[in-house]
């Protein structure tokens, strides 16, 4: 049985790789013209060219803990790293080419399926085809999630540490070794690199970090199995987890259709464009998202010791509560223009 300590190391190694290594890659970033430049789309904040280095740190301090630490991973583990490199290489071409939605589209698909193949995916029903829909709905929307996050220095990447650290407790609780290491080398690789990533930001994590995060998670929340707990209180744990990006597709999607434009279009109108735009800087703005995000990890900690009519009635409250939330935002920004 696998022990939080036995997950130090593992988190330190990906930690130390990614903060020693950062300046290297941000320099080979430049090089290969992997850079964001000011006010290339409506909702960049930004006024120097910054390197897209995010996805080559968080990769190579993947790779080196896997190389180094962690035990070598079964058909699962292996299945989600492999879909990981196929992101993280359509990613950087993404940050070369900026392809558009449907060339991005091809990719976040080609790697649910990696997914599907090994044995990766949704459990809940008897018809395989819809729980090979619903797989491919969760991961091709966090991917797209964790890529809407990306709109302000340091929070895509804090929320990403949150989310791995929580799945870090509970697949130590249901007895899924591989799936915490995996989890522990995620959080460290986060940590290490956010210091390059909070304002004023050396580097940002570009779409190649901001799928190849959604794209573990996402994983990771298919992977996970409790043990000794009834589906019906569990079903939704990975949900609340990475509640905050679920939230935040959910209101730019529902905003973008209202208004009648494409939903894939650069807009300002995410969650942390409109907490700014309320009066919050936006060093309190990353702050408070990640605080929302924290209090939905610990609520989807206790809905797993509840009974299961309990359980589903505090989860259908958030869910009614984030609801009625995208209202009031809508409705104040329907005052704002």
């Amino acid at each position: 049985m696998i022990r939080l300590a036995d997950l130090f190391p593992v988190i330190l190694v990906s930690m130390c790789v990614a903060f020693a290594a950062a300046p290297a890659l941000i320099r080979l970033a430049r090089h290969l013209r992997l850079v964001d430049m000011p006010g290339a789309q409506p909702h960049k904040w930004h006024s120097d060219p910054t390197p897209l280095a995010g996805g080559l740190i968080l990769a190579l301090a993947l790779a080196i803990d896997y190389l180094v630490v962690i035990p070598r991973p079964g058909r699962a583990t292996l299945g989600i790293l492999l879909a990981a490199a196929l992101m993280l290489i359509w990613g950087v071409w993404d940050d070369r080419k900026n392809l558009p939605a449907w060339g991005k589209l091809i990719g976040q698909i080609l790697a649910a399926a990696i997914l599907w193949r090994q044995g990766v995916f949704v459990h809940l029903f008897a018809i395989e085809w819809l729980n090979f829909l619903l797989s491919v709905l969760w991961v091709v929307g966090m991917i797209n999630a964790f890529n809407f996050m990306d709109s302000m220095d340091g929070l895509a990447l804090g929320l990403a540490a949150i989310g791995a650290a929580f799945f870090m407790l509970v697949t130590i609780d249901s007895g899924q070794p591989q799936l915490a290491f995996l989890c522990a080398a995620v959080l460290g690789a986060t940590v290490g690199a956010s210091f390059y990533n909070v304002s004023p930001a050396k580097m940002f994590i570009g779409d190649s970090g901001a799928e190849l995060l959604g794209l573990l998670l996402a994983a990771i929340g298919l992977a996970y199995v409790p043990v000794g707990l009834d589906k019906a209180v569990s079903w939704f744990t990975p949900i609340l987890v990475l509640g905050i990006p679920v939230f935040n597709i959910t209101l730019v999607v529902i905003s973008r259709v209202r208004r009648g434009v494409r939903f894939y279009e650069a807009h300002r109108d995410h969650l942390a464009h409109r907490l700014v735009d309320l009066g919050l800087d936006r060093s309190r703005t990353v702050m408070l998202i990640q605080l929302g995000a924290i209090a939905l990890g610990l609520l989807a900690f206790i809905a797993l010791r509840l009974q299961p009519l309990p359980a589903n009635a505090l989860f259908a409250t958030i869910v009614v509560g984030g609801l009625g939330a995208i209202l009031l935002l809508e409705k104040r920004r329907g005052r704002d223009v």
